[in-house]
């Protein structure tokens, strides 16, 4: 395998102004520092730029400006406002991309779905490259769950879809779930498109040398952006009956970290206007790296009752460091968590308020799940990059 690989970094790019990654953010970043480290000069980063349209990156460039973006994500929280326009413009300068010569034979990759919206440009870019395509899928749930989406996420979304499965050569899914989801828009292009299932690696960070300060009480973590299919609400009514319910002392504390998203009203009104809650649960808009992993480390568990996932990235991340995790009972996150979660269906508010107090209290349920996790081994990003690489050598046979 000589030819060359294009990965596309519009995503990070866009992002020049944030303190913290999405999930998104994270996977763009993978992508970027696996492929650099197997596949050396052979290499080129790509990105459709804000301003001035899609071109190459120099290397040099684009690997100082994920440098920098990896030093606020370790050190920077998310509470803060996004840099200005003033601040940010000159970083995006530094990142214009160039026209350069065609690399025929060469893979684009793609690890989000940035500009995937504009399928005349996906043509264009793979035209001017004479490149073959190889996209990363993260989920479809805007288009199977439109009533969690933004009002236009749905529609969206299927224009994503069908770019990709209109165009795309290869195909990475983050899941066997998300591949079962998008083969039917594979097979109804009448196109042969070869699937591969990657789970997503598990970023583990060495514990903080310098102190974190955690809650002085026992907690659970809940980490996610507040969106309607991330189901905080059952969450904060659990919440609202332990403090109406149980003893002072007996009321866990829950911090639920992430930024605020779409369709959240309930959800943000409990947060700001229940007098119940005070005190007990807390709100982060976001942490750096350093904070969120010494708040998973330091959890009773991680909670996560969604109704919708495409993969599940906090449950492998807590079980790999040894925290026990809470989450509803869906294909994707078995795939992530494997036989160590307790899962519950999510709309079993019993089950859950069972489970978060028998782990509170020390319970059975909680001395049978902290006995199986030694056994639980989190999927890498060198794993996932492998089929990557494979999927690409593929590609230019």
């Amino acid at each position: 395998m000589t030819n060359a690989v294009l990965l596309d970094l519009s995503r990070l790019v866009s992002r020049a102004r944030h303190h913290t990654p999405s999930g998104v953010d994270r996977v763009e970043m993978a992508y970027a520092r696996g492929l650099a480290d197997r596949l050396g000069d052979r290499l080129h980063f790509t990105a459709v730029h804000p301003v001035f349209g899609y071109g190459r990156l120099s290397k040099a460039t684009a690997v100082r400006y994920l440098d920098l973006l990896e030093r606020r994500w370790e050190a920077e929280g998310g509470g803060q406002e996004q840099r200005s326009l003033a601040q940010t413009v000159p970083l995006l300068m530094t990142l214009r991309p160039t026209r350069a010569p065609a690399l025929p034979g060469a893979v684009y990759v793609q690890a989000s779905p940035h500009h995937l919206t504009r399928p005349a440009l996906v043509r264009r870019i793979l035209a001017r490259e004479q490149a073959r395509f190889l996209c990363l899928v993260h989920d479809l749930i805007p288009i199977e769950y439109p009533e969690y989406a933004r009002p236009d996420g749905a529609a969206l979304h299927q224009r994503r879809i069908e770019t990709i499965a209109a165009l795309a050569d290869g195909v990475i899914v983050n899941s066997a779930a998300t591949g079962d989801s998008m083969r039917p828009w594979i097979d109804r292009t009448g196109r042969c498109v070869a699937t591969h299932v990657a789970l997503l690696g598990t970023q583990v960070m060495p514990p903080s040398a310098s102190p974190v300060a955690l809650p002085d009480v026992p907690y659970f973590l809940c980490v996610g952006t507040i969106e309607p299919r991330k189901n905080h609400l059952l969450l904060l009514n659990l919440w609202r009956s332990f403090a109406e319910t149980l003893p002072q002392d007996a009321i866990p504390r829950l911090i639920i970290v992430g930024r605020r998203g779409w369709e959240n009203e309930q959800v943000i009104d409990m947060l700001e206007r229940c007098p119940a809650l005070r005190g007990h649960v807390e709100e982060r808009n976001g942490c750096s790296d350093q904070h969120l992993d010494a708040l998973l480390r330091g959890a009773r568990a991680l909670l996560l009752p969604s109704f919708a996932e495409g993969y599940g990235m906090p449950v492998a991340e807590a079980l790999a460091v040894g925290t026990p995790v809470l989450c509803s009972d869906l294909p994707a996150l078995r795939e992530a968590g494997s036989d160590g979660p307790d899962f519950i269906d999510p709309l079993d508010g019993p089950g859950w308020r069972a489970g978060i107090l028998d782990h509170f209290a020390d319970g059975p349920m909680r001395a049978a799940q902290l006995a199986r996790i030694p056994a639980y081994r989190a999927p890498t990003w060198a794993a996932h990059i492998d089929i990557v690489m494979d999927a690409i050598a593929a590609l230019q046979r």
